[in-house]
């Protein structure tokens, strides 16, 4: 996870993009969380089935380019307006994982005719609580042996999950890619601490249908920060999924899946 390569490159207003197209159906933008994308995500497979899934690696992430000038979501959420327009995607479906979530909500308060529905899963991105109370985890103060602990319910389904982050056994690319996935978190979410000061203030703007799931044993940020999210939208639904932490979607895919599925048909 999180090392493998995209298919392609796409170069859009000079700055190069990498991703994937799996699938056949209805656009949908599947927004990686703050580790970075596989091109296997089961998540990804399982919304395949029903959608055109395009698969991207942030600006900065992976083998996407990073300009100089980029230096908040706000860019990166431009940047994607723009890669929205050059695939001319309509009808889009926004979907979000955690920091990439929190992108999703920004380009969704920007406006756009485009985007038909979002689904932000175990979002960050806002600021709820009072000014000396942390809404979310220092993720920052975490080591990789740490983090199957933390963002999986299952310790043992997290270690299954990042079993390949041996760096010894890693190729140079990889590690490269890895690297760089880091460095990009944390130039874009380090400060203020993974959310936007005026993002709360602008989440009315959102027109659109908003799924919000949620892992019920989150440890980055609570069931309750993810409730009070959620009521920041006029039009939007939330969903607790039973047993998993803040990468349930890496945990119970399918229970996710047909979570989305359900909000699309509807």
């Amino acid at each position: 996870m999180f090392t493998t390569q995209l298919a392609e490159m796409r170069n859009v207003a000079g700055l190069k993009f990498e991703l994937s197209i799996k699938g056949k159906g209805e656009p949908l933008l599947f927004l990686h969380a703050g580790h970075g994308v596989d091109a296997d995500d089961p998540l990804v497979a399982r919304l395949a089935s029903t959608n055109t899934v395009y698969v991207v690696s942030h600006p900065g992430f992976g083998r996407s380019d990073l300009p100089g000038n980029f230096s908040t979501v706000d860019d990166l959420a431009y940047a994607y307006l723009d890669l929205i327009e050059d695939l001319d995607l309509r009808g889009l479906t926004l979907v979000g994982v955690s920091f990439g979530a929190w992108i999703a909500a920004e380009i969704a308060t920007k406006g756009t005719g485009r985007i038909k529905r979002i689904v932000l899963i175990d979002a960050v991105g806002v600021k709820l609580s009072d000014r000396d109370s942390r809404d979310f985890l220092d993720v920052y103060g975490t080591t990789v042996e740490e983090i199957p602990g933390i963002f999986f319910q299952d310790e043992a389904k997290g270690r299954s999950v990042l079993a390949h982050l041996d760096f010894r056994n890693l190729s140079e690319d990889a590690v490269t890619r890895f690297v760089r996935n880091r460095e990009s978190f944390l130039r874009f979410g380090w400060s203020p601490m993974l959310y936007n000061p005026k993002l709360a203030d602008r989440l009315y703007r959102v027109k659109q249908p908003v799924l919000v799931l949620w892992g019920g044993e989150d440890k980055v940020a609570s069931v309750e920060y993810g409730r009070r999210y959620a009521a920041c939208f006029s039009d939007a639904q939330f969903e607790v999924i039973d047993g998993v932490g803040h990468y349930g979607y890496l945990e119970k895919p399918n229970a996710f899946a047909d979570s989305i599925d359900a909000f699309l048909a509807a």
